[in-house]
């Protein structure tokens, strides 16, 4: 899988053009930027924090985040439902953990083997998804090789090979405890490059996505820079989302603005997810999630598209 420089396709060559940046262009951060984020989401959590019952713990990731942003009745759904491993749920950690041995293996792999090394490995790890890969049907597998096969070959069509020396991270977790981790904010990186020296910001965090561009696609990688500066007190310098099967990337550098407008949205989120879970009445918001919504028969708002 090695290719040269000179053998990069226009789009590989635009990837290295929109994520590269000299040592110069790289931003220096305030060395108290982390405690000034984490005392300002604290304050805004405390009152929330007031209302939960001796020993609760609240886990918020990118997703309760944007659907609770979204429409707040299938946010209640999905809660109720729990969360299924299906292939289409499990794609990603397999077309990721291909990605990762793309990066140490040496010598020729067809995106099929490196497919289905992903799903040996994580079929023999010791999370939930191994549960699932071990008693899915031979069907749901064979659904599982051809859609993480087919985002595989679009990431290697559009992407430069990745080099060691850019510190490719993918599937990197991230987590941050506030007000004596009464909340517990996390993520996962689809794919980190870079790193920080110093105050000095130097990585950048990349989202795969297929289907069509959304608002909040750059919301949750703001997410993910705040949690990145709560852990470490650096933000990554860039946020890029990878549209695969358009070829293209929506890149944006990071600020203090955006980081204190996601400690916002992240307070404000948590505040309804909390009240949901003491009873309050779901709001119905119509939108593009609509469709994928289990109440969109019988919900009168339901956005049912032409």
């Amino acid at each position: 899988m090695s290719m040269g420089e000179g053998l990069l396709t226009p789009a590989q060559q635009d990837v290295l053009d929109q994520l590269g940046a000299g040592r110069d262009e790289r931003p220096v951060f305030d060395a108290g930027l982390c405690q000034e984020l984490r005392a300002e989401l604290e304050a805004g959590l405390a009152p929330v924090a007031a209302r939960l019952d001796e020993g609760e713990k609240v886990f918020v990731n990118k997703h309760d985040l944007g659907r609770v942003h979204g429409c707040e009745e299938l946010f209640h759904l999905e809660q109720e439902a729990g969360f299924e491993w299906s292939p289409a749920t499990a794609r990603g950690a397999v077309t990721h953990k291909a990605i990762e041995l793309s990066v140490t293996w040496r010598g020729e792999a067809a995106p099929a083997d490196l497919v289905e090394e992903a799903i040996a490995r994580l079929e023999a790890g010791d999370a939930n998804l191994a549960d699932w890969l071990q008693t899915c049907s031979e069907a749901d597998r064979a659904e599982l090789r051809v859609e993480a096969g087919r985002r595989l070959i679009q990431f290697l069509e559009c992407w430069p090979p990745l080099r060691k020396q850019w510190w490719p991270s993918p599937e990197t977790s991230i987590r941050a405890e506030l007000c004596g981790d009464r909340f517990v904010l996390r993520g996962k990186v689809d794919l980190s490059l870079g790193r920080s020296e110093g105050t000095t910001a130097g990585k950048v965090f990349v989202d795969f996505k297929t289907g069509g561009v959304a608002a909040h696609h750059r919301d949750d990688l703001r997410f993910y820079a705040l949690l990145e500066t709560l852990r470490r007190g650096v933000p990554p310098r860039l946020l890029a989302t990878s549209y695969l099967d358009q070829g293209r990337l929506d890149q944006e550098p990071v600020t203090v603005d955006h980081l204190y407008a996601a400690a916002a949205r992240v307070i404000d989120g948590v505040r309804r997810i909390v009240e949901l879970g003491h009873g309050s009445t779901p709001v119905r918001r119509a939108g593009p999630a609509c469709r994928w919504c289990p109440a969109i028969e019988s919900c009168p708002d339901a956005d049912v598209g032409p």
